[in-house]
């Protein structure tokens, strides 16, 4: 049996597909079409230090080499999870003693510390290095403003499906991909693959990989299943099926303490503030499935029920805190029911932020007059030399009064007659200038 495990060594599917040249490369085409900044500086053989930011399988690494090539230069790659100052010393030290110009390509480079990213400034300064660094973190937070301020930043996208679908195409008829395995793969099959890879090239050729090299493994005899015909290698047939069997559950792109994590509660409260509950449900499925905490989203629909909806609809905020409760009762996997119905209830419930509107009015007061001393007649007179000095004199208490609401004054003389919380028309809130009559909507 010619296969994985009777052949020599050969590199993953992945690495022999690289592209030799940029009309190889799949993807990217704002940053590679005539109108692109890294094609236009490949033109002019202006190639500047640069931080290629991404997710996995997007052509970060490949560009770095194939930008290299095309340039003549002298390429020294290293990942960040491996390698340390030492490795930077060395790495610059063959840079300067190089008769050609270099490009040292950091992958990860967001998981180097900030001793280690300072290393390279004085060699991107003078010259001595063109840094490349790769990185799926969001650079702003991953990277020192030093360096960030001497490389150009370059945002990789997913691939599209029709991407990924060109790049499957390729390594079945390739010499270098799976071509002496006769692969027979229909198109419902590489579509799904294209479908399932999330965007990520090295993703859909692990899976086009595996599938090919164990196509027929289940057989009863396995020998004759792969016996050549007229010296021609026997089909290896792939169906969906047998890629479902390969991926079962698909790892999904997350990373709780990454960007990707920002990027999915952004999108969950975003739709919940935009009144979407089927986005909302998306987007909370999307998190849970991925690993998140359950109570980090609890807290997050808490502290929207009372921006968002507020008194609009006062029940949401009980209906939140009750999901953080109801989910440490039940624990995983049933806790995604309550998550589920608070996410829909605040999705459509009707929306205020008047509570977060006043806060943020009567703080913009405090910063401006300070600590403005509490009106004496509501502060409070617990000994006899409070009460002479005045404190709590004239005080009115409105249950005394009809409606058991009296006009007085609780701001300090300062602030007299200012107003900060105006009630919305949405929802409850519209119903307090009927049931409280004195407070009138301005």
């Amino acid at each position: 049996m010619q296969d994985l495990f009777t052949k020599g060594k050969k590199a993953p599917l992945a690495e022999r597909m690289r592209p030799n040249n940029l009309s190889e490369f799949v993807g990217q085409v704002h940053l590679l079409g005539e109108d692109g900044p890294i094609w236009q500086a490949l033109q002019i053989g202006e190639i500047s230090s640069s931080i290629f930011w991404g997710p996995p399988g997007t052509g970060k690494t490949t560009l770095a080499k194939l930008i290299a090539k095309i340039g003549g230069y002298k390429f020294i790659a290293f990942s960040a999870v491996l390698s340390g100052v030492n490795d930077i010393r060395r790495a610059i030290a063959e840079a300067k003693v190089s008769k050609e110009q270099t490009i040292l390509f950091i992958d990860e480079i967001h998981r180097f510390n900030k001793a280690q990213q300072d290393a390279f400034l004085p060699y991107v300064e003078d010259g001595t290095i063109i840094l490349i660094g790769a990185t799926t973190e969001n650079p702003s937070f991953e990277v020192i403003s030093p360096l960030l301020s001497r490389t150009s930043i370059y945002v990789f996208y997913l691939l599209s499906i029709n991407e990924i679908r060109t790049i499957i195409d390729r390594a079945i008829t390739n010499e270098k991909g799976l071509r002496e395995y006769n692969p027979d793969i229909p198109n419902d099959v590489r579509n799904y693959i294209a479908e399932i890879s999330g965007g990520d090239a090295r993703i859909a050729l692990n899976i086009l990989e595996f599938a090919v090299l164990t196509a027929g493994i289940q057989a009863k005899n396995v020998e004759q299943d792969f016996t050549p015909i007229e010296g021609k290698p026997r089909k290896r047939s792939v169906t969906v099926e047998r890629v479902k069997e390969i991926v079962k559950e698909l790892p999904l792109i997350y990373d709780k303490k990454g960007e990707e994590h920002y990027n999915l509660i952004s999108a969950f409260i975003k739709s919940l503030r935009g009144s979407d509950p089927d986005a909302a449900v998306y987007w909370l499925a999307r998190m849970l499935e991925a690993g998140e905490d359950p109570l980090f989203i609890a807290r997050r629909m808490i502290i929207f029920a009372a921006e968002d909806v507020g008194n609009a609809d006062p029940l949401a905020l009980t209906l939140a805190v009750s999901c953080k409760e109801a989910i440490h009762f039940i624990g995983r996997p049933e806790d995604f029911l309550p998550l589920s119905q608070t996410a829909i209830y605040l999705a459509t419930a009707p929306k205020s932020n008047s509570a977060l509107v006043a806060y943020k009015n009567a703080l913009k007061d405090i910063k401006k007059y300070g600590a403005l001393p509490v009106p004496l007649h509501i502060r409070n007179a617990p000994t006899s030399l409070m009460k002479n000095l005045g404190y709590g004199k004239g005080y009115k208490y409105p249950h005394n009064f009809k409606g058991h609401w009296v006009e007085e004054e609780y701001l300090p003389e300062k602030l007299k007659g200012k107003k900060y919380y105006f009630p919305s028309s949405s929802g409850k809130e519209k119903e307090i200038e009927i049931k409280k009559k004195p407070y009138k909507k301005r």
